[in-house]
């Protein structure tokens, strides 16, 4: 395939981040027009040939659920407008919470979605930190999902390396245990400690206990996303009851719901860390809220996937 079949689009859900991924690989935004009518169906047109072309569109399916719907659109335009391949790049997957079947009568959202995007013309998927990852089997399609860890990971040697002897990663609950150790190790072989939380209904959790010593220790609690911050919130108030001296917060997607900015704000937490996999609005952003770009990460595996090559080493 040649080089210059590579085009890169996006949607409107967060074309900041498709255009630094552009800056860093020298290409061009593809050419588009969409807009809503005035009863808000949306319409989109591709405004230059895809023909045989390897296609990336980038497009985060965080609320509102039209950019769920705009992105089965823009799949359905490349696949009928003859794309060569179409890679949908979605830096945060959205309706992966719900991923199986743990009650009577509700949805399985993550497999519904799966199927949608391969039904509208995906030929392969590029995601980052899934909320799990079994969501890659529900696809038929092959999947690239790579992890965040890299882009705090080099933060923090390169910023607050002072802090790292006396650190230890923490996970916000038994689930992500597993995501937490693999950080750890990331960033020195840290010791860890876990919080038991027990959920009580959607959007609350009640912390419960720490497993694990943080007297006079730097805790980093690492997670996949904030959307309440009512998790992060209790588990740095917990952590700081045990005697813990500083506390941050890595966490790749901020969804940053209803006043969870402000709670971030008032709590014993002395900074927050997410990515750009979703755009954050001035409003949502304060002293305590660092945000850093994961372009680069999706920019090379965006070049190692259209040249074929393996994006196993971003598999970390």
């Amino acid at each position: 395939m040649k080089e210059s079949c590579l085009k890169i689009f996006t949607g409107r859900a967060n074309p900041q981040l498709a255009q630094k991924i552009c800056e860093i690989l020298n290409l061009p935004l593809g050419k588009i027009t969409i807009y809503n009518f005035a009863d808000g169906e949306i319409y989109l047109r591709i405004e230059e040939s895809v023909r045989g072309c390897d296609v990336f569109l980038i497009q985060p399916t965080n609320p509102p659920a039209e950019n769920v719907l705009e992105c089965f659109l823009f799949l359905d335009a490349l696949k009928r407008a003859s794309a060569g391949r179409i890679t949908a790049v979605i830096p945060y997957f959205g309706y992966a919470r719900q991923d199986r079947k743990d009650e009577p009568r509700v949805a399985i959202s993550a497999k519904l979605i799966a199927d949608l995007l391969q039904k509208s013309g995906a030929d392969r998927i590029l995601t980052v930190e899934l909320h799990a990852e079994q969501i890659q089997g529900f696809f038929d399609i092959p999947v690239d999902h790579i992890y965040s860890a890299p882009i705090f990971i080099e933060y923090f040697k390169k910023e607050k390396e002072e802090i790292l002897k006396e650190a230890i990663v923490v996970s916000p609950d038994i689930g992500g245990a597993r995501r937490a150790m693999g950080f750890a190790k990331r960033l020195g072989e840290l010791p860890i400690a876990i919080i038991d939380k027990r959920r009580i209904g959607p959007n609350q959790a009640e912390v419960y206990h720490l497993i694990g010593e943080v007297k006079n220790k730097v805790c980093i609690i690492f997670d996949d996303l904030i959307d309440t911050a009512g998790t992060i919130v209790k588990a740095s108030e917990i952590l700081k009851e045990k005697g813990a001296k500083e506390i941050y917060v890595c966490a790749c997607h901020p969804l940053f719901s209803k006043d969870s900015c402000d709670k971030i704000l008032n709590s014993p937490i002395d900074e927050v860390f997410v990515s750009d996999t979703i755009f954050l609005p001035q409003e949502k952003l304060n002293n305590k809220i660092k945000q850093l770009t994961i372009s680069k990460l999706l920019a090379e595996a965006i070049k190692r996937i259209h040249s074929n090559e393996s994006v196993s080493s971003l598999f970390i």
